[in-house]
């Protein structure tokens, strides 16, 4: 995409969630470091790739928001951090079947980790996670992650399809994909398990639990759009909220960006006033609703600093953009 302004001034959606504590698990080193030997192990990436990989730093957004989890539990939910990001990657070079190809072998894997066998990287990564995580996650948690990753690869697959048309979604459209395309729902549903709880049915699916989980999603994948802008606009990715509002709704770049900006502020604004309206189900019940709350806050703050300190969006100018705010954008790759 084209773009007149080599820069944009991010909003302050740190002050968004200053009152949200960062917080940070006491494993994280050594479960960081092991849990990416884990996937390089499968992963055969290219030297560069490798480079890029190691400057994600999955485990310490894992450790951000999952920080009252053992060491066991904090493993597992990194390696699938990690393993998401590789999915997420690989799914931008693949065409829509060659998705949907992905998506088959990992969900096969994931839901007969003893059973299904395969030669691929992801199958192999996906059953190896799938071990470890059914071992001690509940019936209600394992569901709503298996059921959350179909929708992951669902929106995916849409998004392929996408990319190969040239088609740049309407803003309803983005919106709705964008819920599912973020990965936010299985790595909620990995709250229950880093905690050790597991939700009933009539709790987890109750609307106001849905709308924390509504407005957490709205959170991250809101200031994900603008964090990524600067990559994804460099090599002509449609797919970002920013992109949609200035082709569909004629917007200038920073226009674009204040207005993401405002709705992270809301989705704030919205996340706090709908957790003071929770009912109660009982003692020990709203006690596990509770750490299913502050594991979502957890995600929030966690994933806004932890976008700052990763090489993937910012490489090495993170903390300057963290600092100053100011975003200057990558010059437009060729088409190959």
């Amino acid at each position: 995409m084209s773009c007149t302004s080599p820069s944009f001034l991010l909003p302050d959606l740190l002050d968004d969630c200053k009152d949200y504590p960062l917080r940070c698990n006491p494993h994280c080193e050594a479960v960081a470091r092991a849990s990416e030997a884990w996937l390089l192990a499968e992963a055969n990436f290219s030297p560069k790739k490798k480079r890029a990989f190691l400057r994600l730093l999955a485990g310490e957004l894992t450790a951000s928001c999952y920080p009252d989890t053992d060491a066991t539990r904090l493993r597992v939910s990194s390696d699938f951090m990690n393993f998401l990001f590789t999915l997420d990657d690989w799914s931008d070079e693949f065409s829509t079947q060659d998705t949907y190809g992905l998506a088959e072998c990992v969900m096969r894997a994931l839901d007969d980790p003893e059973g299904f066998e395969t030669d691929k990287a992801a199958g192999k990564l996906a059953r190896s996670f799938s071990k470890r995580f059914r071992q001690t996650a509940g019936p209600g948690c394992t569901h709503r992650f298996m059921e959350t990753m179909d929708l992951f690869f669902r929106a995916v697959a849409q998004q392929a399809g996408d990319r190969a048309r040239g088609d740049v979604p309407s803003l309803e459209e983005y919106v709705a994909l964008r819920w599912d395309t973020s990965g936010c729902k299985p790595c909620f549903a990995l709250l229950e398990y880093a905690a050790g709880i597991d939700i009933p049915d009539e709790v987890a699916y109750h609307p106001r639990i849905r709308d924390l989980e509504h407005a957490a999603n709205a959170v991250i994948s809101w200031s994900n759009d603008l964090f990524s802008y600067r990559v994804e606009q460099a090599r002509g990715d449609t797919h970002n909220m920013v992109a949609v509002l200035m082709r569909q709704h004629e917007l200038g770049l920073q226009e674009a960006v204040d207005y993401v900006g405002q709705l992270c502020k809301q989705s704030v604004g919205f996340f706090e006033s709908t957790r003071t309206q929770l009912p109660s189900w009982g003692p020990e019940t709203d006690r596990n609703v509770q750490t299913y709350v502050l594991g979502l806050q957890d995600w929030m703050v966690g994933a806004l600093h932890w976008s700052f300190d990763s090489g993937r969006y910012f490489g090495d100018e993170g903390a300057a953009v963290k600092k100053h705010r100011i975003v200057t954008l990558l010059p437009a790759q060729p088409k190959s």
